[in-house]
């Protein structure tokens, strides 16, 4: 073996950009930059993947200059930061949802730290977006990644990723689509949680002595939580065919 070769300034600079191509695919995308898995476990595994990956890569299609060296790992960063937009748009279906739950079953206030975005998030939806990670994993999303990132180094050269107008154009419909596909999920306990409202306040004029704060809230969060039971199969199945969708699209850029 020829340890020169190996070593050369070609290999070194594409060894690098693998790396930054499966690096920012560990910070952006679900699952892989889940905020328990440490800066440190997440270099790790893009080295041990960038050692796995570069025998099967093309051969590097850029000049061996500094400044296109520069753009190069920005373009890898991109990258990953497009395919991590794209995946959290469809993620954040289930937690858009959850926060409208959350709402009119009076948790608003009931928050705590999302392990997975270390942001303060409601309890249902906190709780909603650890069974969609869940459900991504049953679906085998980290396989399809790294399927995903070995197919893109054939159609995608490192250093040759390009925002495209389509992405921006699919980033404002995900956008919009998470809203609306957030709200039909909810849309459930939403409406049963208003109708309830409705009655216990027929019961008040009635029955001038019906406590709401002390019946009507109990029985209220225990109808949103039957219905959230009942309808919990559905929400996942919801997110899986947006998470499906996104991957479909993922393919347009190359």
């Amino acid at each position: 073996m020829d340890w020169a070769s190996l070593f050369s300034d070609t290999n070194i600079v594409a060894f690098m950009l693998l790396f930054f191509r499966f690096a920012s695919l560990f910070i952006a995308v679900p699952i892989f930059s889940h905020q328990n898995i440490t800066p440190s476990v997440k270099t790790a595994m893009a080295f041990v993947f960038t050692v796995v990956f570069y025998p099967s890569m093309p051969a590097l299609q850029i000049a061996i200059t500094f400044p296109s060296i520069v753009l190069a790992v920005l373009s890898e960063f991109m990258f990953g930061l497009a395919i991590g937009i794209v995946l959290l748009l469809a993620y954040n279906v289930i937690t858009f949802a959850g926060g409208l739950i959350s709402f009119m079953m009076g948790f608003s206030m009931a928050s705590a730290i999302d392990p997975q975005s270390g942001i303060s998030m409601p309890i249902i939806s906190q709780f909603l977006s650890l069974m969609g990670l869940m459900m991504l994993l049953s679906m085998n999303l980290h396989h399809w990644m790294l399927l995903f990132i070995n197919d893109s180094l054939v159609k995608i050269p490192l250093g040759g990723f390009i925002m495209s107008e389509n992405l921006f154009h699919y980033i404002m419909h995900a956008t919009a689509n998470m809203l609306v596909v957030g709200f039909l999920i909810a849309f459930p306990i939403i409406a049963l949680s208003m109708l309830a409202d409705i009655i216990f306040g027929m019961l008040m004029k009635t029955m001038p002595q019906f406590n709401l704060l002390v019946i009507g809230f109990p029985i209220k969060i225990m109808v949103s939580f039957v219905v959230l039971i009942a309808v919990f199969t559905a929400m996942m199945l919801i997110l899986k065919m947006q998470m499906q969708e996104s991957f479909n699209f993922l393919e347009m850029l190359f």
